[in-house]
């Protein structure tokens, strides 16, 4: 019997995965179509890069340098370590989080590569091909690039910027189904800079306990609230509802490049017990655990940074939001939120008074290209006729943005035959 011919390719044609081609960044999309010619005559600012190293005006405190280069220099964590992190890692992330509310240790930790990667390993977890993830809009573009990439539909709920950007439940409501696997609610939030009140979190909380729903917190942003404002997470208010719980070093402490993120799993009716918590560390064993010298340095850096560090950056940040609010609400044509935390501003463009412009992609494009000042134009985060601006800059620099994003506004605006829209957002200073 002639042993069966093998089909032989006839050219190396070969194919990305259906994954790698589902993987679509929206940020990434919109920013490398954009003409981003700067004026030639004004030093570039750019403030559309939610990361507070690039100025290099928050330095890290030097007890986390200290337990950094101890761990390097003791030799003990240059191999492998469990998936899942270290033991003494995980208790000392537990202890940081840990809420008599919502009491965890250290089995209810699993440390990941930034809260990117809590975030993909929760989505990962929670959803199949088919099923839908409900995350806000505007929100950060993350959730839908990780779940479409492994075919999990993305349902957006809506955001309400008149009321400091809380959530639509009505909407949210609506949009679940038999399909819907997790809701994603981001407290403080990237772009908006919101934070909930205890008993908006509540009214979440009661949609998804009605619809027997856990939820993805991500809580990267957590403390970093201003004056007025007060911070809860979740877990602290949930009585039912299972949450996976999203953070990490990034924000806060100031180092992004880190990249040490966690999951806390927050459970205190055993749902996630028979697959969910299993099914979590199986997911962690694919890239084998986040850096080992920084997850050696964790005890030390969660428990020895004075709080002062902590609120200094919070008040720089919150003194450049209230002076750049005060210098966006007196622009014709702009409406900008004051946001209660985080490191962002949204402000909405009345784009019926700046008729040279088709959207708020021309709008921010234009505004390299004449005052060398680049925002992140909003529709990157699902939300078109806004832009993004980050906070953490030298408040001279961010002011000098401002004067120069008041002197392009006012050469591109158009009285109109309406009426002036200082009605919608416009001097609302959110508090």
């Amino acid at each position: 019997m002639e042993p069966q011919r093998k089909l032989q390719k006839l050219s190396w044609g070969i194919p990305a995965s259906r994954m790698a081609r589902n993987t679509f960044n929206p940020i990434r999309s919109i920013v490398d179509g954009m003409k981003l010619v700067p004026n030639p005559n004004k030093d570039m600012i750019v403030l559309s890069i939610g990361d507070p190293t690039v100025f290099g005006n928050l330095p890290i405190r030097e007890e986390m340098e200290d337990a950094l280069i101890h761990s390097i220099r003791s030799q003990k964590y240059n191999g492998y370590c469990p998936s899942v992190g270290y033991e003494k890692a995980r208790a000392a992330v537990a202890d940081y989080v840990t809420h008599h509310d919502a009491p965890v240790d250290f089995k209810d930790i699993i440390l990941t590569s930034g809260c990117s990667g809590a975030l993909d390993l929760c989505i990962s977890c929670l959803a199949n091909p088919g099923q839908n993830i409900l995350i806000p809009r505007p929100g950060f573009s993350i959730y839908k690039t990780l779940a479409e990439s492994l075919g999990i539909e993305t349902k957006y709920y809506d955001l309400l910027p008149e009321n400091s950007w809380e959530v639509d439940l009505v909407h949210l409501e609506s949009l679940i189904d038999e399909n819907t696997a997790t809701i994603v609610v981001n407290n403080p939030s990237n772009p908006c800079g919101s934070v909930y009140s205890k008993g908006h979190l509540q009214d979440l909380l009661e949609i998804a306990e009605r619809y027997k729903l856990p939820i993805i917190a991500d809580e990267i942003y957590e403390h970093f609230v201003f004056s007025g404002s007060t911070y809860h997470s979740m877990a602290s208010l949930s009585k039912n509802v299972p949450i996976l719980s999203c953070s990490g070093l990034t924000k806060r402490f100031l180092v992004p490049g880190w990249r040490m993120g966690w999951i806390v799993i927050n459970d205190k009716n055993n749902a996630f017990a028979d697959e969910v918590r299993p099914g979590l560390v199986s997911l962690s064993q694919r890239i084998l655990g986040p850096n080992t010298l920084v997850q050696a340095a964790l005890e030390d850096i969660l428990t020895k940074i004075p709080e002062h560090f902590y609120e200094e950056t919070v008040s720089y940040v919150e003194n450049n939001a209230k002076a750049f609010y005060k210098k966006m609400a007196n622009i014709r044509g702009l409406n900008p939120i004051m946001p209660k935390g985080a490191m962002y501003m949204m402000i909405g463009i009345d784009m019926e008074k700046f008729p040279d412009f088709q959207d708020d992609v021309s709008f921010t494009q234009s505004m390299v290209t004449e005052q060398s000042v680049y925002c992140l134009p909003a529709k990157c985060f699902q939300y078109p006729n806004f832009f993004r601006v980050v906070l953490t800059t030298p408040e001279n620099v961010l002011l000098e943005a401002g004067e120069r994003i008041r002197e392009f506004c006012e050469d591109h605006y158009r009285k109109s035959n309406t009426p002036e829209k200082n009605g919608l957002y416009q001097g609302y200073a959110y508090h």
